[in-house]
């Protein structure tokens, strides 16, 4: 029978900027070969040096043995599994390797898959979170991280002025980073740690201040009736956030049928399930009014974006047009006497909570917002809900009044 075999390999195929490749173990078997990178990055010409020299320096003598610890590595699980698949295989090596690894090693990676799906503002999270977990402790590794680490990380959190909520996003990050590597269980911090949640700030508006906002009376063809409308829009079509108001195509709208999908959910679904709209005469209005005219179905319906538009360029745009709604928009709501900071996040919420006070079941609005999980809509209902529970129960001591 034909036994599997592991040797370190050069990936030449795939040169990095630098000029550098990725040394791999290269395991083959009944002629099916599988590469597993052992995170070092060599010139070709010096990882063939390292294999065919005589003499070594000891830098050189360093580089050698740790590959060949890869490769000895491979050769013993290869050895010990009996009978060979590159399951087993796997499953024996690949076990723990990372957890002597720096954390920031693992956000690398994982920005980098990011980038290459052009993922680009999950990847800025990320990086954000990193560079967050570097400045705490710097060189990090996966072994280092325990279950008291993590609550040291939540008081120097605190201690610098950053919200809870700030501080749940970055440790949701690490899970995730813990997630992907490929370490024994024993050593993973998160299964008894709690990580913390910001406190639900209300972001709804009333039916009587959003009635303000549609009667504002904003001069025309100004930055400001464009904010207002696109507001407008995004609270009439189920909260659809700025990201996909841009990406919205002609082809979404039949008749008084719009229909789209969360550009947030799209590689998160095995089968993403399009949020369909009644698309009212109002919203309508509003891309007569702002959309661009035309006749092919995949164009899209507003002028920010543009076919061949790099997934960076996107981004840009669409920050820049959300931070032209928000400006706008906190300066409708003061002309009004709104005094809530009024954002686009803010049309998403009052969407959920108006249909919320007018009896709509919490699995219609979440299916309206796109939600996979009941949990993550009843967080946005969690004011409509306190305050309904504080209006119902007056009834106990209505006899006061």
């Amino acid at each position: 029978m034909a036994t599997a075999t592991a040797k370190a390999f050069i990936n030449e195929y795939h040169p990095q900027k630098d000029g550098k490749c990725s040394v791999t173990i290269r395991v083959t078997y009944q002629r099916k070969k599988k590469y597993y990178p052992t995170g070092i990055s060599l010139l070709s010409d010096d990882f063939r040096r390292l294999f065919n020299a005589k003499r070594r320096n000891d830098s050189e003598k360093a580089m050698y043995n740790r590959i060949l610890a890869f490769e000895t590595k491979a050769n013993q699980c290869i050895d010990s599994i009996g009978i060979f698949t590159f399951s087993r295989f796997e499953e024996s090596f690949l076990q723990n390797r990372e957890a002597a690894d720096s954390i920031k090693a693992g956000f690398d990676r994982y920005i980098a898959e990011l980038k290459n799906e052009d993922r680009i503002g999950t990847a800025v999270s990320y990086e954000c979170a990193r560079n967050n977990f570097e400045s705490f402790k710097p060189g990090l590794k996966y072994v280092d991280v325990t279950k008291a680490i993590l609550s040291k990380y939540v008081e120097w959190m605190s201690k610098n002025g950053k919200s809870q909520t700030t501080t749940g996003i970055y440790l949701r990050s690490l899970r995730a980073i813990f997630n992907r590597a490929k370490i024994d269980k024993s050593i993973y911090p998160f299964k008894d740690f709690t990580i913390p949640s910001g406190r639900n700030i209300k972001k709804a508006l009333t039916i009587e201040e959003i009635g303000r906002i549609f009667e504002y009376p904003a001069s025309t063809n100004t930055s400001e009736e464009m904010a207002k409308d696109y507001w407008i829009f995004s609270y009439l079509c189920n909260g659809l956030n700025v990201k996909d108001l841009c990406l919205l195509k002609r082809k979404d709208i039949a008749g008084d049928i719009l229909t789209f999908e969360r550009a947030k959910t799209k590689r998160s679904k095995k089968a993403a399930e399009k949020i369909t709209v009644s698309f009212k005469p109002e919203a309508k209005a509003i891309v007569l009014k702002h959309g661009i005219p035309s006749v092919d179905p995949g164009s899209f319906i507003f002028p920010h974006l543009k076919k061949g538009m790099t997934a960076e360029q996107q981004r840009n745009t669409i920050q820049l047009v959300t931070r032209l709604i928000n400006k706008y928009m906190k300066r409708i709501a003061d002309k009004l006497g709104i005094e809530k900071n009024v954002t686009t996040y803010f049309a998403r919420h009052s969407f959920a909570t108006i249909l919320k006070r007018s009896g709509a079941p919490t699995e219609f609005i979440s299916d309206a917002l796109g939600h996979s999980d009941l949990k993550t809509t009843k967080s946005y209902l969690a004011g409509f809900e306190e305050k309904a529970i504080h209006e119902t129960t007056d009834a106990l001591t209505a006899f006061k009044n």
